[in-house]
């Protein structure tokens, strides 16, 4: 390939193949393309769908296959196999420990991270408006821990896939409730103002506090991945790095890395800025034994989020080890 050729060849884009990848994908060029508006390569970028083992597989939980790296190890290997030059993750699909290779070169400002409960009762505001020994569909030990720490009489059964397919089959089974990411509904524009799930007539969204149900680790960020080598490509995304939604995933990556975490664990926590411009870190976690859960919440520095991170995590395990 000549020098020029190169200069001009379109940037290529790796994404998963889902109506919410690709529109997640969408969002992040437009961005790049509107900071580099001159650069030929980023507007005629070409979005290169990948197939993960995660999407293949929806009859199983994550747990139970691999964890949520298996929406990422595909993108990676093309990255890798120099098929793509960036690729477009959510956030809390990116395990904590990053292989050397790659690095996340940036991430947009936070959408929304709160969950959402999907019912057909319009006059349900909250969990606990859910009738005694409620059927609700879910994979996510996240969710599941603490759904059952407020009513522990809910029948709690199997519902993966993504939005739209979790959308169609809670339509079709007979479950009274659901839980997803409201910031996959509002990309999607699947909610209006009311609540109402358009296309699904019936279904109400109600978003759940933050005390309710705290959000997985880089719910509602959208990042992107390269080779730790590819300065070029690393020099092009940081212009549209949102430093305040960096600090904050950056304190909650280093919380989950400090135990352990993966998509077995019941394990969340969220990271926010304060109007004293400190961080404010709230954590959950449910040890897989089955004892007491532990929320936790702690505040850092805005220049060493990881610090923070660690030190709730440190915590977290010390009330652990004293159960």
């Amino acid at each position: 390939m000549t020098y020029k050729k190169y200069m001009t060849n379109p940037y290529r884009i790796g994404t998963r193949k889902s109506a919410l990848a690709l529109k997640q994908t969408d969002i992040v060029l437009k961005a790049l393309q509107k900071a580099h508006p001159d650069n030929i390569r980023i507007q005629n970028a070409e979005i290169i769908g990948i197939t993960t083992t995660g999407d293949q597989i929806q009859n199983k939980s994550l747990s139970k296959i691999g964890g949520k790296a298996l929406f990422v190890k595909e993108i990676e290997q093309a990255l890798s196999d120099n098929q793509i030059d960036f690729g477009i993750h959510s956030l809390k699909d990116v395990e904590a420990n990053l292989h050397p290779n790659f690095k996340l070169a940036c991430v947009l400002e936070r959408e929304i991270m709160n969950d959402v409960l999907i019912t057909r009762d319009g006059q349900i505001t909250g969990i606990l408006d859910l009738k005694p020994q409620a059927v609700l569909g879910t994979c996510s030990p996240r969710r599941a821990a603490q759904l059952l720490e407020i009513c522990p009489d809910l029948q709690i059964v199997p519902l993966r896939g993504n939005i739209l397919t979790r959308l169609s089959k809670f339509d079709e089974k007979e479950m009274d409730a659901t839980v997803l990411a409201y910031a996959g509904l509002k990309r999607l524009d699947l909610v209006d103002d009311e609540g109402n799930l358009k296309g699904y007539p019936g279904l109400k969204a109600c978003v759940l506090t933050l005390d309710e149900m705290i959000p997985a680790v880089g719910q509602g960020v959208l990042t992107v991945e390269t080779l730790k080598t590819n300065q070029e490509v690393i020099n092009l995304l940081s212009v549209i790095n949102h430093q305040e939604t960096e600090m904050c995933i950056r304190a909650e990556r280093a919380f989950l890395r400090e135990l352990a975490g993966n998509c077995k664990t019941p394990i969340a926590a969220f990271c926010v800025l304060t109007p004293h411009q400190t961080l404010l870190l709230k954590a959950f976690y449910a040890p897989l034994s089955g004892m007491n859960s532990i929320r936790y919440e702690a505040v850092g520095t805005f220049n060493d989020p990881e610090e923070l991170g660690i030190r709730v995590g440190k915590e977290i395990k010390r009330q652990t080890d004293d159960l």
